[in-house]
């Protein structure tokens, strides 16, 4: 089964500075200027993180004290391991 993928002719006004830095990033990977720009802007639209990581984003979001200062890797390691108890 073959998908086909429509394309739009499509205008952007940018900055010289970031056209050229496009430029030579489509270069160093031997790529068209087109295909490096849709595959970064494919990269921003589509990156959705699976479920796993949306849950263990949430945990660590929700988390009291997610803030605290340790004086000492021990002590910080101390506090997580009795927090899983």
């Amino acid at each position: 089964m073959e998908t086909t993928i429509t394309r739009r002719p499509t205008s952007f006004r940018l900055r010289t500075d970031l056209l050229e830095g496009l430029k030579r990033k489509a270069a160093r990977e031997n790529r068209t200027l087109n295909n490096y720009v849709e595959s970064v802007l494919l990269d921003i639209v589509y990156d959705e993180p699976n479920e796993v990581t949306k849950a263990a984003i949430h945990e660590a979001m929700s988390r009291r004290n997610y803030n605290k200062v340790y004086s000492s890797v021990d002590e910080m390691f101390n506090d997580i391991l009795n927090e899983e108890e």
